[in-house]
């Protein structure tokens, strides 16, 4: 009953049936032996409100528990008005408690607090939780409550008594806990004052009197009572009566010298100062999970991190804490030529002999061995340091030490089957103290005479600290070497294992020992997953690799993750340390490589089907083309929903890269382009205008090779694009021109018309618009025919692009218009975002100022994170001009900061230009006349080294206002020259050269 009602019988737990047969034994038994009436049982059952047939169902309810119970008729009798339960001390866990106590009583009436201490705990032991937890019913729950109470008192009492006999340090952490639980019962704030005091902690003993102060009058409007005010009053004054009593029980007679079996501390042990610290404090924290056993530290990570080194260094700083020894055994569980861990048996017999015991005293069975281990702890305060753990087995049998031991433990697995164990893993060295390290063991000197190729050493040895000291080890050992030499011996990825050995030290065998303790199964995959292009690998690339399921990849990963052989940056995301990569590709040897090709070929496969699937999702409108490449026929990710769609690919950004990067450079040209294709969409939406030509032209040669007319125009116009978002406007056009002639080769008319409005756009920017207009009327004529609204709209805008340069504004904001009409049907938010931008900058030429902070904040809209941050950073320049022509002087600051800061920091030459002569114009009407003149030639700088001629114009004509406004006619007059000779050869008309 101290704690859920539970019925055992057997060694097996009986059913009871029922919440109505659960609240009546509860009642029978909270008054064992004695008649509970009828009455008394139908309210424990249902309260105020019983039903009409409330009697009946007791009945019911004895009997059904009469079935149930062993010999149930004999325990629950019928007497007169009620019933009655007739059992003893040992079937009830109630009475038990009771005949404990009463033992305790006489122990302390006899004089033997000691005694009286063991039975007071020994009846506490008792509680397993609340006193019948979820029973419920109103009787029970007053019954539980008195429980409760008794069970406190009984609490207070051994505390009391455990404070008699000098207790007070240890006391702490428990009174702490009890005092968190019940922080108005001022008998256990006052235990817990005292145990402070007597700690040397008299600061911290007053600090608990303010706090139940406070808390009492805030709660119950009194002050403390006179027991807690005169302790209080006794501790300012420190008075001796609060002192620990003398005569305290003495230690057993005979004499147990401590032992000190620590290994040597490095005497240049450097960093993990965090580590260290976070380890101290759940040492010395007052709070420990499991109140009667040792407490227990362990420290997980992979080969050569430090964990022996960390541990020993800890142990050396707490030895004086535990007086009566510190004991270390070295399990073996991953040393080099070792055939086997040492055992449990072997462990302990090493440690029971280490303390004295007589070899032929030592039982020869484990559980003998363990029960000697246990008795000879007893009464002591040991550390016990377990290095280099194997598995949980290996070291459960050695962690039975009473609660004043410490046990340290090391492994470089984390031993998930040990329960109330504090874990610190250890991951690699922070740059700060890699750098130390080197200088600590190289010498400040030499670092000093070469400190970029110690910073080069650092990063080559992975912070990990076995690499960086084996590497400084031989710089010490060859002094005619330079750092700069093992540097570029280093650098030799297919040797750099070889490079870090040192005597019997070597990287390489360091983690050989965490590989041969995998199975084979586990080994392949460490091996191929090693292959992995990316810097992060996740479960699904993981399963195609491996050719088989989600769930068995995330499996092999989170072994490979517990034996610390892979890293977990994010959840779900797993990457190799350099090092680790290192070795395991060097374990494949010519025998696995058809395998490996295997692998690769899958991985692409399911990029291949991946990105088919997201760009389904994300940009409806596409041209729906077929390159031939098998389906992946394994599970893919979330992906069918737009937002997840989006997420999976900024998440696996750098590893679709990479895998076109692999692809190519195993000549799998077809996997290369197509999947190019795919990530064209992606980049372009994202603003990833660098990595969207290079993977452009490597498309291109892909095409070339494979000698596909069809994959080479397609990339061709995808190269076209990435070319004039960069302002490679020459290249941009050469390649659209070859675009076009295969795709009119091949009758490809959506390739055509793709490259027809890339060229349209190219030709505007260098302000070539009679060349420009004919190719994107061609361009909508052809996605009219084809029926594709989301070309269409694209062209729409690059014609409205194209009028507005021109000064022609009315068709720039009908052409805008169209493209918003268009995107109704499609799902493309960048471009839907440039056409209201583009609207708003022919409603601005018009004059119309509310109706394009209308279209403005429509764009602002559809910004997001995902958007390209030049394209914000336009809108949101434009969004300031059309504030300050609106007299919306408040708004305007902000809205050009945010511009600036976004087109300096991601804006591309070509929406940068714009973007600085729209801030620029506003500058100036501003009256900030210095800074619209930096804006406006940074914009001609940008503008000019791009041949980007409608804003070159337009920053001279702004410098030229800028001039003005301080003062410089001259320059004034150059800048407009200048402005007029490049609006002359761009043809455009006196209306349109204002913006």
């Amino acid at each position: 009953m101290l704690g859920p009602l539970e019925v055992w019988a057997g060694g097996e737990r009986v059913r009871l049936g029922g919440t109505i047969q659960e609240r009546v034994l509860a009642t029978l038994l909270l008054d064992p032996g004695r008649v509970v009436p009828v009455a008394r049982l139908v309210e424990a059952a249902w309260g105020e409100t019983p039903p009409a047939t409330a009697s009946h169902q007791v009945r019911k309810a004895v009997a059904d528990l009469r079935r149930r119970l062993a010999s149930g008729g004999e325990v629950i009798s019928t007497d007169g008005p009620g019933y009655r339960v007739l059992t003893s001390a040992g079937s009830l866990d109630l009475l038990d408690f009771d005949a404990r106590i009463q033992a305790a009583d006489q122990a302390v009436a006899e004089g033997r607090s000691g005694d009286a201490c063991s039975a007071l705990q020994s009846a506490l032991d008792l509680w397993q939780g609340p006193v019948l937890a979820g029973a419920g019913g109103p009787v029970v729950d007053r019954a539980a409550t008195a429980l409760e109470e008794r069970r406190l008192a009984a609490v207070e009492q051994l505390n009391d008594l455990r404070l008699g006999l000098g207790a007070s340090g240890e006391l702490v952490a428990d009174l702490r806990a009890l005092v968190d639980a019940h922080p108005l019962r001022e008998k256990l704030r006052g235990q817990l004052m005292l145990a402070l005091y007597r700690s040397g902690r008299q600061a911290d003993a007053l600090e608990e009197y303010a706090k139940v102060r406070e808390l009492l009058v805030e709660e119950l409007g009194v002050d403390p009572g006179p027991h807690l005010v005169k302790l209080h009053e006794g501790i300012l004054r420190e008075s001796t009566e609060l002192a620990a009593p003398q005569g305290r029980p003495s230690a057993p007679a005979e004499r147990r010298e401590p032992v000190c079996m620590l290994p040597y501390a490095l005497p240049d042990f450097t960093g993990r100062d965090k580590e260290l610290a976070v380890l101290l404090d759940r040492v010395r924290a007052e709070r420990w999970p499991g109140e009667h056993s040792a407490r227990v530290v362990a420290v997980d990570g992979m080969g050569g991190t430090g964990k022996t080194s960390l541990a020993v260094r800890a142990a050396h700083q707490l030895a004086a804490e535990f007086p009566d020894g510190q004991l270390y055994v070295d399990l073996r569980g991953f040393t080099p030529g070792e055939q086997s861990p040492v055992s449990a048996s072997t462990a302990l017999g090493m440690l029971l002999r280490a303390l004295g015991t007589p070899s032929e005293r030592i039982p020869e069975d484990l559980p003998g061995r363990t029960a000697a281990w246990r008795a000879s702890l007893a009464g002591r305060r040991m550390l016990l340091l377990l290095d280099n753990a194997s598995d949980a087995a290996q070291i459960l049998p050695l962690l039975v030490a009473p609660p004043g031991c410490l046990v340290l433990v090391t492994s470089r697995v984390r031993l998930l089957d040990l329960d109330g164990v504090e874990w610190i893993s250890l991951g690699l060295m922070p740059p700060e103290d890699s750098a130390t390290l080197v200088a600590r063991t190289l010498g400040a000197a030499r670092v000093a005479a070469e400190p970029e190729a110690a910073a080069e050493l650092v990063e080559l040895c992975g912070h990990l600290p076995l690499a960086l000291r084996i590497a400084t080890a031989r710089l010490r050992n060859r002094p005619r070497w330079t750092v700069q030499h093992l540097v570029e011996r280093l650098r030799d990825e297919n040797h750099r294992m070889d490079e870090l050995k040192s005597g019997d030290r070597s990287v390489s065998a360091t983690l050989q020992l965490s590989y041969l303790a995998m199975d084979e199964r586990y080994r392949y995959a460490f091996r191929v997953l090693a292959l992995h292009p990316s810097a992060t690998i996740d479960a699904h690339s993981a399963a195609a690799m491996l050719d088989v399921g989600v769930r068995d990849a995330e499996d092999i990963l989170e072994l490979l993750l517990d034996v610390h052989l892979l890293q977990q940056p994010e959840l779900s995301q797993y990457t190799f340390h350099d090092l680790v990569r290192s070795f395991a590709q060097s374990r494949c040897g010519p025998t696995t490589e058809r395998a490996d090709a295997g692998a690769l070929e899958r991985l692409l496969r399911y990029y291949m089907t991946a990105t088919d699937v997201a760009c389904d999702v994300l940009f409806p409108g596409r041209t729906s083309r077929s390159h031939g490449i098998p389906r992946h026929e394994g599970e893919l990710p979330e992906l069918l929903e737009e937002k997840t769609a989006r997420l999976w690919f900024v998440r696996e950004h750098q590893g679709l890269l990479a895998a076109v990067e692999l692809a190519d450079r195993l000549g799998h040209d077809r996997h290369t382009g197509w999947l190019v294709r795919n990530l064209a969409f992606h980049l372009n939406a994202g603003g990833y205008f660098e990595e969207f030509r290079t993977l452009g032209r490597l498309a291109v040669r892909a095409a070339r090779r494979l000698n596909d007319p069809v994959l080479l125009s397609i990339s061709l116009s995808s190269l076209g694009v990435a070319c004039w978002k960069l302002g490679a406007f020459e290249e941009g056009i050469a390649v659209a021109r070859e675009g076009r002639a295969i795709a009119i080769r091949l009758r490809d008319r959506d390739a055509e018309a793709h490259s027809e409005s890339t060229l349209g756009l190219l030709m505007s920017m260098l302000g070539r618009y009679d060349e420009a207009l004919p190719m994107l009327e061609q361009a909508i004529r052809l996605a009219r025919e084809l029926g594709s609204p989301r070309a269409e709209a694209q062209t729409q805008t690059n014609l409205s692009s194209l009028y507005a340069r021109w000064g022609r504004y009315p068709e720039a904001a009908a052409a805008a218009r169209r493209a918003l009409e268009l995107h109704g049907g499609t799902a493309d938010p960048v471009n839907e975002t440039m056409a209201l931008a583009d609207l708003a900058f022919a409603q601005l030429g018009l004059g119309q100022y509310a109706e394009a902070r209308a279209s403005l904040n429509r764009a602002l809209d559809l910004c997001d994170d995902s958007m390209p941050q030049g394209d914000v950073a336009l809108v949101l320049a434009l969004s300031a001009e059309v504030a300050h022509r609106l007299g919306d002087s408040g708004t305007v600051p902000e809205l050009a900061e945010r511009a600036w800061a976004l087109a300096r920091s991601g804006g591309t030459p070509v929406r940068q230009a714009r973007t600085e002569n729209v801030l620029g114009r506003l500058h100036t009407a501003q009256g900030q006349y210095s800074s619209a003149m930096a804006l406006h030639a940074h914009a001609l700088e940008l503008a000019s080294a791009i041949s980007f001629r409608s804003e070159e114009a337009s920053a001279h004509l702004g410098m030229a206002r800028a001039a003005e406004g301080l003062g410089d006619p001259a320059a004034a007059a150059r800048s407009r020259a200048a402005a007029t000779e490049l609006f002359d050869l761009m043809e455009l008309p006196e209306t349109g050269r204002s913006y």
